[in-house]
C-alpha cells in the first residue's frame, strides 16, 4: 500500500465520524463556548468541516503564508451548509489525493506567518498533520456537544449515549 493509499482510506474512515459530528452542531447554538479563549462551536465545526481542503492545499502549494492569507472562515447559517461545506472540502481532499503519487509527497512544505516559520516537513507530514487535526478538533467538538447534553456517536467504537440507547 502506498502512503497515498493509505491517506485516502484514513480520510474515507474519518469522514465518515466526522459527518455524524457536524450533523450534530445545533444552529441554536452556533454562537455557544465552553470558555472565553475558546472557538464558538461553529468557529469549531468549520475548521474541522474545511481541514480536508487542507491536503489539497498541500499537494498544490508549498506553504501557506498567513501574513499573505489572511484566514477568512467560511460563512456557516446552517447545519445543512456546514455539511455541505464539509463534502466540498472532503471531495477536494479527496481528489488531490486521488491524483498524486508517493514521489508528490516528499517535497518541503512550510506553515508560517511571514518569518516565522510554525512548521516545516514534507508534504506527507503535513498531510498526516491536517488529518491528526481533524480527529483532535473532532474531540473538542465532542465535548462541546456533550457540555450541551447533546448525545455523541462512537468514534472507533460506542460511546458512553450508544451504551444507553
Amino acid at each position: 500500500m502506498t502512503f497515498v493509499e493509505s491517506f485516502l482510506g484514513e480520510l474515507e474512515r474519518e469522514a465518515v465520524t466526522t459527518r455524524k459530528m457536524l450533523a450534530l452542531v445545533p444552529l441554536a447554538k452556533f454562537n455557544w463556548q465552553p470558555h472565553t479563549k475558546s472557538m464558538t462551536l461553529i468557529r469549531l465545526a468549520t475548521h474541522i468541516a474545511e481541514l480536508p481542503e487542507w491536503v489539497n492545499m498541500v499537494l498544490h502549494t508549498t506553504e501557506l503564508d498567513f501574513s499573505n492569507n489572511p484566514y477568512t472562515p467560511e460563512v456557516i447559517n446552517s447545519t445543512e451548509e456546514l455539511l455541505a461545506y464539509f463534502e466540498r472540502s472532503l471531495e477536494n481532499g479527496r481528489k488531490a489525493l486521488q491524483e498524486a503519487t508517493d514521489a508528490d509527497l516528499w517535497p518541503e512544505w512550510i506553515l508560517r506567518n511571514g518569518e516565522e516559520i510554525y512548521s516545516s516537513s514534507s508534504k506527507k507530514d503535513f498531510i498526516r498533520i491536517s488529518l491528526s487535526q481533524l480527529i483532535h478538533h473532532r474531540a473538542q467538538l465532542g465535548v462541546y456537544l456533550r457540555l450541551l447534553d447533546i448525545p455523541i456517536p462512537g468514534s472507533y467504537g460506542p460511546s458512553a449515549d450508544d451504551q444507553t440507547m
